[in-house]
């Protein structure tokens, strides 16, 4: 495994965490300017959710998607 695929893996990997819960720190701040339940917004995120999942297990098993872009610059 490349740094850099490790790297894009460990960021979809982060953000998915900071949106999903129990932790999901960026889903309560938002829930909290928002001024609305936590409940209320949890079911229309769930399509979201299934493709952010299915985007990671991609570029975890197809390394060329993630490596792709950077080595056309060179890295």
């Amino acid at each position: 495994m490349s740094p850099l695929h490790f790297g894009i893996m460990m960021v979809l990997n982060l953000s998915i965490g900071l949106v999903s819960p129990p932790v999901g720190s960026v889903l309560f701040v938002s829930c909290a300017i928002a001024k609305t339940r936590i409940e209320a917004i949890i079911k229309p995120l769930m399509p979201l959710y299934l493709a952010m999942f299915v985007v990671l297990m991609l570029v975890t098993y197809i390394p060329a998607i993630s490596e792709w872009l950077p080595a056309q610059f060179g890295f």
